[in-house]
C-alpha cells in the first residue's frame, strides 16, 4: 500500500509532504501558508534523499542555533533516561530521528503521522538539551558560537558581543527561548521571530554558564560600560533625584494645607435685612 511520510519546517510553517504511490513513483508538494508548489517545481534530489533526518532538521529556516547530536549519543539508552515519559509517540519518533522504519507506520493515521513529526521534533530538543552539556555539545557549540550563528547582544554598549542560546526553564512548552550575552550578563529576545519561536527548554538553562567556565578565555574581563545621562553636556548627579522628590513632597503638602483651610472656613450664608439680602459669614 501506499506510505506517506511528513517533515515539518520546525519553527520555521513550511512543510515537505513527500508521497510515495503505489506504483513507485515519488511526488512532493511544498506548502507555504497558502501557496503550494507542485511536484514539477520542487524535484527530489539524491542528496536530499541521503539527508539524514537531524542533518535536515538543523539546516531548516529558524533552527540555526541547533547543533547536530552525534548518532551514536542517541543510540545510548542512557542518554535518553526518562525521555520516554516526556514524550508522546516515542518509538515512532525515535525511529523516525535515527532514520529507521517503523514497523508499524503504515497503520498510523495521517494525523497521528502529523503527532509523530512534532513528537520528534520534541524528543530531538530534549535530547539536544542533554547533548550540549557533554564534551562533544559543548565544542559543536563552540564552533558556531565562533561563526555568530546565536546572534549578537542588542545592547549598543556591549559593541556587538556574540551570544548564547538559553532557556529559562528546563520544563518543555514553558517559555521559549532567549539569547545570553556574556558581557552583560543579560537576556535578550533573539532577532529572528522564527528562532523566537523555539522551545526554550532545548538548550536549558545551564548551557550557556557551563559553556563560559569550560571556555573562560571567552568571558571578557573588562567592566561593562554604563550609559551615563547627561543634559547640556553634564552628568547628572544622582541626588538630584532626591531632590526633585522632596521639592514634589513640598508642593504636595502645600497643596494639602490649602484644601484643610478651605474646609474649615465658615460657611456663607443669605440674610435678610429690611427686605434687602445681605450676604453674611456664620460662625
Amino acid at each position: 500500500g501506499a506510505t506517506t511520510r511528513w517533515r515539518f519546517r520546525g519553527a520555521a510553517s513550511t512543510r515537505d509532504q513527500a508521497i510515495v504511490d503505489a506504483d513507485g513513483t515519488e511526488s512532493r508538494m511544498k506548502y507555504f501558508g497558502a501557496q503550494v508548489v507542485s511536484d514539477e517545481e520542487t524535484d527530489v534530489s539524491a542528496s536530499d534523499e541521503d539527508t539524514s533526518w537531524v542533518s535536515w532538521f538543523c539546516n531548516l529556516q529558524g533552527n540555526e542555533f541547533f547543533c547536530e547530536v552525534d548518532e551514536d549519543y542517541i543510540q545510548d539508552e542512557f542518554n535518553l533516561s526518562g525521555l520516554n515519559q516526556q514524550v508522546p509517540y516515542y518509538d515512532y519518533a525515535l525511529d523516525l530521528i535515527l532514520d529507521i522504519e517503523s514497523p508499524h507506520e503504515e497503520m498510523l493515521t495521517e494525523e497521528q503521522h502529523e503527532l509523530v513529526e512534532s513528537a520528534a521534533e520534541m524528543l530531538y530538543g530534549l535530547i539536544h538539551q542533554r547533548f550540549i552539556l557533554t564534551s562533544r555539545g559543548l565544542s559543536a557549540m563552540y564552533d558556531k558560537f565562533k561563526s555568530v550563528d546565536f546572534g549578537r547582544c542588542p545592547r549598543v554598549l556591549c559593541g556587538g558581543a556574540a551570544c548564547l542560546p538559553v532557556g529559562q526553564a528546563d520544563v518543555p512548552r514553558t517559555s521559549t527561548v532567549k539569547i545570553f550575552c556574556p558581557k552583560c550578563e543579560d537576556i535578550y529576545y533573539p532577532r529572528s521571530k522564527l528562532q523566537g519561536n523555539i522551545d526554550g527548554a532545548y538548550f536549558g538553562t545551564t548551557f550557556p554558564h557551563l559553556f563560559l567556565m569550560t571556555y573562560s578565555h571567552l568571558r571578557s574581563g573588562k567592566q561593562v560600560a554604563k550609559y551615563v545621562p547627561k543634559v547640556f553636556g553634564f552628568k547628572i548627579h544622582p541626588s538630584s533625584q532626591e531632590v526633585l522628590s522632596a521639592r514634589r513632597k513640598e508642593k504636595k503638602g502645600e497643596r494639602s494645607k490649602s484644601s484643610q483651610k478651605g474646609a474649615h472656613k465658615a460657611p456663607v450664608g443669605v440674610k435678610l435685612d429690611g427686605g434687602k439680602p445681605q450676604i453674611t459669614q456664620g460662625g
